[in-house]
C-alpha cells in the first residue's frame, strides 16, 4: 500500500504545510517590523543629532563666528556613528565639511543629497519641521542615512547689524548630516538569519511532535480499526480492537467491539437455528417421504383397483354376450333339425360372437400398449406417407360416417427421427376420435408444416364436431377417463397417444370449443439430438 493512502500521512503533510506557511508569514512580518523599528530609531537619532548640531552652532552663526562653527561641527562629526557633516549654500557649493576634500565643491542637484527638495515640480518645504531624510548607497556599497536640515533666515538673523542677507532670502544654507547604516544592516542580516533558523527549528520541532502525535493518536488506532474490519470480513467475530483512548476513536473502537460481539451472538443464534432447522427439515422430509411412499402405494392400489374394475367391466359385457350366444347355439344344435333360417340365425350369432371376441382382443391390446415402456426401432422417416397410410386404414370409417378427409402437407419431404408404426397408431386414434365426434358427418383436416425458427414439425388433426367440455379438457389424457357413453370407450386411446408423443420427445396440445370443433396439435423435434442418445443409437436410414 502506498504511503500517500494513509490518513496519518495526509494529516502530517497538511500540518507540515500549515506550519511552513504560518512560520514563513510570521517570520516575514516580524523581520519587516524589526527593520522598520530599527530604521525608525536610527532616523530619530539622526534627526536629534542634526537638531543638536543646529542648536549648537546657532549662536555662532548669529555672531558669524565661523571658526567656532567649524570646531563644533568637527567635534560632533568625530563621534562614532556619524560619517560626515557638511554645510552648503543654496547654489550647492559645499562651504564646510568634516571631509576636507569636499570643501569648495558643488553638490549635484540631481544627486541623492538634493533631489529630496529639488525634484522638478516639487516645492521647497515650508512647514516648521523642515528636516528631511533619505537613504542612499555610498560609493563603498553600504547604505547611508542622510538628514538635510535647511538653515532658514530667521528674524533674529536678518535684523542683526552684522547680517548681510536680505529678509526675503528664506534659506541661507543646508546642514547635511550623514549616518552610515552598515552596523544596522549587519544587525538586520544577523536578525534575519536568527529568525530563519528559529522558524526552521520551530517548524521541525512542531512537525516532529505532530508526526509522533498523529502516528500515536491517529495512525495506530485507525490501523487497528482497519485490521478489525478485515478480520470481520474473514468471519472472525471474536476479534477485538485494543484502543484505550477516551476520544472519538476510542468510542468508535468500543462501538466496533460491541458490534462484533452482537454479530457473534447473532451468528451463534443463526447457527443454532440452522442446525435445529436442518434437523427439523430432515425430520419433516422423512415424514413426507413416508407419507409419499404411502400415497404412491395407495395410488398404485387405487390404480390397480380401477384398472381391474375397468377391465372387468369392459370384458364382462362382450364375454356375457359371447356366453349367451354360445348357450343359445348349443341349444339349437342339440335339437338337430336345422333349417335354412336356423342356419342363417346361427351364422349371425357366430358373427356377433366374433365381433365381441375382437372387442375383447382390442381391449387387451390397448392395455398391453399402454403398459409398454419400450417402443420399436427409430429411423429417419418422411412423415407424409405416415399420415396418408393412417387415412387409408380408416377409409371405411370415413365412408360409413359421411366424413370427408382433407390433407395439407408440404411437397418437399419433412423428415424426423421416429417410430413410424407408433406415430401411425397415434394418428389413427386421433382420427377415429375425430370421426366419432362428428355423428352427423363433417370434415376431418390434417395439416403438417415445419417450423424452421424452432427446428420443429407441427401436425394438426382438426374436426368440426361436437367439441369437448372445458372441465373435461384437463383430464382427457388420464388413463380410463372417457366422455363416451354406453361403454363405447375404454379411456385408453388418448393416454396411449400422449405416451407415444412423449417417447418421441414431443408435446401434444388440445384446443376445443363445444359446438365448433377440436384441434389436436402434435409437435415433434427435427434435430435428432433432441431425441436422446439411446434413440440415436438405433436410427436407421429409411
Amino acid at each position: 500500500m502506498r504511503i500517500t493512502r494513509y490518513l496519518a500521512f495526509r494529516l502530517f503533510v497538511i500540518v507540515l504545510l500549515v506550519m511552513i506557511i504560518a512560520t514563513a508569514i510570521f517570520t516575514a512580518v516580524m523581520l519587516n517590523w524589526h527593520t522598520e523599528k530599527y530604521l525608525s530609531i536610527t532616523t530619530d537619532w539622526a534627526l536629534r543629532t542634526s537638531d543638536l548640531i543646529k542648536r549648537s552652532t546657532h549662536y555662532s552663526m548669529l555672531e558669524n563666528r565661523r571658526e567656532d562653527i567649524y570646531r563644533t561641527i568637527n567635534t560632533l562629526g568625530s563621534e562614532p556613528g556619524i560619517q560626515a557633516i557638511r554645510i552648503y549654500n543654496k547654489r550647492g557649493e559645499i562651504t564646510y565639511s568634516t571631509v576636507a576634500s569636499e570643501v569648495g565643491k558643488y553638490v549635484n542637484m540631481n544627486a541623492e543629497a538634493c533631489n529630496v527638495c529639488h525634484k522638478p515640480g516639487k516645492a521647497l518645504p515650508t512647514n516648521g519641521n523642515s528636516a528631511l531624510t533619505r537613504i542612499f548607497y555610498s560609493p563603498k556599497g553600504y547604505r547611508v542615512l542622510g538628514v538635510i536640515t535647511p538653515i532658514k533666515n530667521e528674524p533674529s538673523c536678518y535684523k542683526a547689524p552684522c547680517h548681510e542677507h536680505p529678509a526675503n532670502q528664506t534659506v541661507l544654507g543646508v546642514l547635511d548630516v550623514m549616518l552610515p547604516l552598515k552596523a544596522m544592516d549587519a544587525s538586520l542580516v544577523q536578525l534575519r538569519q536568527y529568525s530563519y533558523f528559529g522558524g526552521a527549528l520551530m517548524v521541525l520541532s512542531v512537525t516532529i511532535f505532530a508526526g509522533i502525535f498523529i502516528w500515536t493518536m491517529v495512525n495506530i488506532p485507525v490501523r487497528r480499526l482497519t485490521e478489525g474490519t478485515r478480520e470481520i470480513t474473514k468471519g472472525n467475530l471474536d476479534h477485538r480492537i485494543r484502543v484505550h483512548s477516551s476520544d472519538e476513536i476510542g468510542d468508535l473502537a468500543d462501538s466496533f467491539n460491541k458490534m462484533t460481539e452482537e454479530l457473534g451472538r447473532a451468528r451463534d443464534e443463526l447457527t443454532e437455528w440452522t442446525q435445529t432447522l436442518e434437523e427439523r427439515v430432515e425430520q419433516k422430509t422423512d415424514e413426507l417421504r413416508r407419507a409419499l411412499s404411502n400415497m404412491v402405494q395407495m395410488e398404485k392400489m387405487a390404480s390397480l383397483g380401477k384398472l381391474a374394475a375397468s377391465v372387468a367391466h369392459e370384458l364382462n359385457n362382450p364375454l356375457a354376450g359371447i356366453l349367451a350366444y354360445a348357450k343359445l347355439l348349443k341349444k339349437q344344435l342339440a335339437k338337430g333339425d336345422l333349417t335354412e333360417d336356423s342356419l342363417k340365425g346361427i351364422g349371425d350369432e357366430l358373427t356377433m360372437i366374433a365381433d365381441e371376441s375382437t372387442r375383447c382382443g382390442n381391449i387387451v391390446n390397448n392395455l398391453l400398449l399402454f403398459s409398454r415402456q419400450k417402443i420399436g426401432e427409430f429411423q429417419l422417416q418422411n412423415l407424409a406417407p405416415v399420415i396418408n397410410q393412417s387415412l387409408k386404414l380408416i377409409a371405411h370409417h370415413l365412408a360409413m360416417n359421411n366424413v370427408r378427409a382433407e390433407v395439407d402437407v408440404p411437397d418437399t419431404p419433412v423428415e424426423t427421427i421416429c417410430d413410424p408404426q407408433q406415430l401411425e397408431q397415434a394418428l389413427i386414434a386421433l382420427e377415429i376420435n375425430a370421426i366419432e365426434a362428428m355423428p352427423e358427418g363433417g370434415t376431418l383436416k390434417i395439416t403438417m408444416k415445419k417450423i424452421a425458427t424452432q427446428d420443429e414439425i407441427e401436425i394438426k388433426v382438426i374436426d368440426n364436431g361436437i367439441g369437448i367440455n372445458k372441465d373435461d379438457l384437463e383430464h382427457i389424457f388420464e388413463p380410463f377417463f372417457t366422455t363416451k357413453k354406453d361403454g363405447k370407450g375404454t379411456g385408453l386411446g388418448l393416454a396411449v397417444v400422449h405416451g407415444i408423443v412423449e417417447r418421441h420427445n414431443g408435446r401434444i396440445e388440445v384446443d376445443s370449443t363445444q359446438g365448433i370443433g377440436t384441434t389436436v396439435t402434435i409437435v415433434l423435434p427435427v434435430n435428432p439430438e433432441k431425441a436422446g442418445g439411446s434413440i440415436l443409437a438405433n436410427v436407421k436410414k429409411n
